[in-house]
């Protein structure tokens, strides 16, 4: 039975090919995100190791709002005083000590736009000793002057800088601009060590545009004596200077910095895994649907071989043997092209992503070549199982009858089908409700599971209705009835495409919804006619004041923001600048106390936190703030939660103990009368300095969020491609399988005058009318998914419920276009078949 399973499958090299392609995409996406988040593991772990190489210790102030000084340096307000300088330069074991001034700074480029990274950060700092001993001056001298500025060799490169430029920069200050001094990079002859962009300031410069005090520091970094080793030195310097700062060894440095990114990657290796869940769940439908066909194709030559002493437990072993055999190779296969994959991933990271960041070799990690063979071989065994079954109910008889075994009833899969989608909508309905995300995975799968059993029932009604606006002629009245031939054929093939189709429509529809939802907000709740701020871009208190003494300006209000400790948790809290002027431009309505009650230690509160937190007008909680100790914050006011704002806002007194005292965004009325351009234009003049921020009224505003969210649905829409692709490979793969099965048929239709164009119409027909069915299907169930998770996310701000029309009708006319394009090669060899050779054909 062994070698008669391999002669089988050499023998019909075609079938293996298609039936193994959809899973070596499947592996080479489940391969290729290990192989990409392990070589990124390790150049980052590289990087990091290099980067504190000859340091041994740092210094910083601990955090008061719980952050354990893990935040991103650049935005840490808390700062060390030189006497910390000072005791740690007198501790026993000290070899080198210097100052770090560290602070946010964004160069404008030459065309007035400010220079942009990829995620990485844009830095200033104080140019000094630099222990690690990785910089290198390239070009020039290092600043000296006030007006002096050496520039890093990846920003130098990505604005067009040179010694001897100026450089209009943006640090905590409204704009300066520099000379440009000296250009320098690292060991290695790297322009940057992660694509960040970094410059360097004289040290009083640094002082006041990064700190804005003298004799301050972000953080100490030192060098130990030969002979000391790192953890005492810490232990050292840490009874040296006391509780309110903490220390931490190089080694325990660079290990924070790879646990970062690390948690990251392994976030985006989830995303990419499960998108490559996807591809092998339709990958099986591929599979369970080929032996299907091809144990209908050989029931005259198992049933043989049941005549001739074959038992039913060889007979199964050797279907599901075959499948073995199939996965096993497409795992090889699929693990060499992830490989690859994961390498041109990486290159293109390092390339577009991270700068100029030195890659690792790229490797083979034990997850990938486990994963690789594990999802693989269980994919295609688990999808041979039942045609194997079936395969082992042969009877001995059926080689003695002409016809292929009939189609089974479909009431048990009809019952299973509705008895799974019941399952899962509900498990689907609890996870959405609760929260609980594998609820919310289970029950999408055991729907799509129960909706695919279901397929074969719709599909003689549906077929006959999509394939009867194309039977206009013979070959197309023949396409629709191949097509309803066999249901469950049909069934499984459409099932395949509809999986990703329904993913993409549902996503579609929350984030449509979300739009919508959005621009309701924006029209019926914000009264503001212009929004200044945007993701990245925050300015001075004193520059609101200059929007509110505008002329044309009614109002005005801008947020600040800052994380803190409330009852002891980490919360991220806004203060208002006018709390009277936020209600009136939001609308809100307080249920308790007054928005003019706002002032000193006080807060204000929505409905719904104020009940979790068992809140009203005069309860106290404890806050911590970024600077200062904790104090007591009364509630002066209790409002209805309107889906603008919500949780708590603290008063704009209790704001200066904030990290920063920027406003990161603001929202203005315009006067009755007044032009809302023309003051638009005049806001902006404001803010000439700062290119960062933005000036824009209510609808572009709403326009640019959409956008967003747009951008949200082509990366799904790109990774959801490659289980659209296997569904193609699918419906390609039956209709070859098909071709051979109805052989004899097909030479018959040619002898009796059928033209080798009406052969190849007609196959196209029942390939589109397949193809359409599975996007009908996809566009029923995603719209039930997308409806239920907007229903769940009501209480998350989504209430209104929108489809997109237009964006459906191009996936059902794509789905069309699909069914071409799958037919072309299956409808070339029917079209190709010798008349004779057909005719003789069994």
């Amino acid at each position: 039975m062994f070698r008669a399973t391999l002669k089988s499958l050499m023998a019909r090299k075609l079938r293996l090919l298609l039936s193994g392609l959809s899973v070596v995409l499947g592996v080479m996406f489940v391969s290729g995100s290990f192989v990409l988040t392990d070589t990124l593991d390790r150049s980052f772990d590289s990087l990091f190791s290099s980067v504190y190489t000859g340091i041994d210790a740092q210094v910083g102030a601990k955090s008061k709002t719980g952050s354990d000084g893990d935040d991103d340096l650049t935005d840490v307000a808390a700062t060390l005083p030189a006497s910390t300088l000072d005791a740690v330069r007198g501790v026993s074991g000290v070899k080198a000590v210097t100052g770090d001034v560290v602070g946010s700074a964004r160069a404008i480029g030459k065309d007035g736009k400010v220079l942009t990274t990829s995620g990485a950060p844009r830095y200033g700092e104080a140019w000094g000793e630099d222990l690690s001993g990785q910089r290198v001056l390239r070009e020039g001298r290092a600043p000296a002057a006030e007006n002096e500025i050496a520039l890093g060799g990846f920003l130098a490169k990505s604005g067009g800088f040179a010694v001897g430029d100026d450089i209009a920069v943006l640090t905590s200050l409204p704009k300066e601009t520099y000379e440009v001094v000296g250009v320098y990079g690292y060991q290695g002859g790297r322009d940057s060590l992660g694509g960040e962009l970094t410059m360097g300031f004289a040290p009083a410069t640094a002082h006041r545009v990064l700190l804005g005090e003298p004799d301050t520091y972000s953080t100490i970094t030192v060098q130990a004596a030969d002979g000391v080793s790192q953890d005492v030195l810490r232990d050292r310097i840490a009874a040296a200077v006391g509780a309110d700062v903490q220390v931490k060894t190089g080694t325990e440095l660079a290990k924070a910095q790879t646990d970062s990114i690390g948690e990251g990657l392994e976030f985006f290796n989830y995303i990419l895994l499960g998108f490559a869940g996807i591809a092998l769940f339709v990958g099986t439908f591929i599979i369970f649907n080929t032996f299907s066909i091809i144990v209908a194709q050989r029931t005259k030559e198992l049933a043989l071989m049941r005549a001739m002493g074959a038992s039913r437990r060889q007979m199964m072993t050797s279907v599901v043997l075959e499948g073995l055999v199939i996965g096993v190779v497409a795992s090889i296969v699929g693990l060499g092209a992830g490989v690859g994959v994961g390498a041109l991933l990486a290159n293109l990271f390092a390339t577009f992503g991270g700068g100029n960041l030195q890659l690792a070799g790229v490797g083979l990690p034990a997850a990938a070549v486990i994963s690789s063979f594990a999802v693989g071989i269980l994919v295609t065994v688990a999808a041979s199982v039942f045609p194997a079954v079936r395969a082992s109910r042969i009877a001995p008889v059926a080689a003695m009858r002409e016809a292929a075994t009939p189609d089974r009833p479909l009431t048990k899969p009809t019952i299973a089908g509705a008895v799974l989608s019941a399952v899962g909508g509900t498990t689907l309905g609890l996870g959405l409700a609760n929260g609980v995300l594998w609820m919310v995975f289970s029950g999408i799968l055991v729907a799509f599971l129960g909706v695919a059993l279901l397929t074969p029932l719709l599909s003689k009604p549906v077929v006959a209705v999509v394939g009867g606006l194309l039977s206009w002629s013979t070959p197309g009245a023949l396409g629709r009835r191949n097509s309803a031939r066999n249901p469950r054929r049909t069934a499984v093939t459409a099932a395949a495409l509809m999986v990703g189709i329904a993913l993409i429509t549902g996503v579609s529809i929350v984030l449509t919804s979300a739009q919508a939802s959005l621009t309701k907000v924006a029209e019926t709740q914000v009264s503001a006619d212009l929004i200044i701020g945007d993701d990245s871009g925050a300015f001075a208190p004193e520059v609101l004041d200059e929007v509110v003494s505008t002329s044309g300006v009614e109002a005005a209000f801008g947020f600040r923001s800052d994380t803190a400790l409330v009852d002891g948790k980490r919360e991220h809290l806004l203060a208002a600048t006018d709390y009277p002027a936020m209600r009136r431009l939001f609308g809100l309505t307080a249920t308790q106390g007054s928005f003019d009650a706002v002032t000193g230690r006080t807060l204000a509160v929505d409905e719904d936190a104020a009940r979790a937190r068992n809140l009203t007008v005069g309860s106290t909680v404890t806050v911590q703030l970024a600077k200062g100790e904790a104090r007591t914050y009364a509630v002066a006011v209790v409002y209805a939660k309107n889906g603008v704002v919500d949780g708590l806002q603290i008063s704009p007194d209790a704001a200066a103990d904030f990290a920063r005292p920027d406003v990161s965004e603001a929202y203005v009325e315009v006067a009755a009368g007044a032009s809302v351009p023309e003051v638009k234009k005049r806001v902006e003049a404001l803010f000439a300095d700062n290119p960062e921020v933005s000036v824009q009224d209510r609808s572009a505003f709403v326009e640019q969020q959409a956008a967003q969210l747009d951008t949200v649905l082509l990366m799904v829409q790109i990774l959801l491609a490659l289980a659209i692709l296997i569904a193609v490979l699918g419906v390609i793969n039956t209709l070859a399988l098909s071709v051979i099965e109805r052989t004899r048929e097909l030479g018959l239709l040619r002898a009796i005058g059928m033209r080798r164009g009406q052969v190849m119409r007609m196959i196209t027909v029942e390939s589109v009318v397949i193809s359409v069915f599975g996007a009908l299907l996809g566009l029923l169930v995603g719209s039930g998914l997308g409806v239920a998770t907007v229903k769940a996310l009501e209480d998350q701000g989504i209430t209104e419920l929108g489809f997109p029309w237009a964006r459906m009708g191009t996936y059902l006319a794509v789905a069309a276009v699909v069914g071409v394009v799958a037919a072309i090669l299956p409808a070339i060899r029917a079209a190709r078949l010798n008349v004779l050779n057909a005719i003789s054909y069994e």
